[in-house]
């Protein structure tokens, strides 16, 4: 699994002209599934992402993590992550899992984020759907996660 993150002052997500799911102050997690992904990544992705500490403390030191903050978490699926653009202008999306194997571990890594920080924490895009995420990169801070690079 691949995720980009992003620390966000607030972040929103609209799809197909339904009210926005919105957060506050969190991480917006892009997430990218390949087909080599187990339950064992999607754990360690989100555990990883929770122990990160991305936010400033009093003294404005990157010192604190989601939970010490009480944020939030908008959880959005993008297998545009897997692209390759090798050949060409046109990018090709054959590293991308296909949804068999995509949905479920996508629903893996949410059920996980909500038992750990709380369901009223996590918001979420629609698989597969055409989304538009708004946000508000807090820092900026963003960085790539890949469940494949552990070391």
């Amino acid at each position: 699994m691949k995720t980009v993150v992003q620390r966000v002052s607030r972040a929103e997500v609209r799809i197909n002209g339904e009210p926005a799911r919105s957060i506050g102050a969190g991480l917006v997690i892009l997430l990218g599934v390949e087909p080599a992904d187990t339950d064992a990544d999607a754990a360690w992705l989100l555990d990883k992402i929770l122990k990160l500490r991305l936010f400033d403390d009093n003294e404005g030191f990157m010192d604190l993590s989601l939970g010490d903050i009480d944020g939030e978490l908008l959880v959005v699926s993008q297998f545009t992550l897997f692209a390759s653009t090798k050949k060409g202008t046109k990018p090709s999306f054959h590293r991308a899992a296909k949804p068999e194997i995509a949905v479920p571990l996508y629903e893996l890594f949410v059920r996980l984020a909500r038992n750990s920080i709380g369901p009223d924490k996590v918001k979420t895009g629609t698989f597969g759907a055409m989304m538009s995420v708004e946000l508000v990169n807090d820092g900026p801070v963003t960085l790539i996660l890949d469940s494949k690079n552990k070391e």
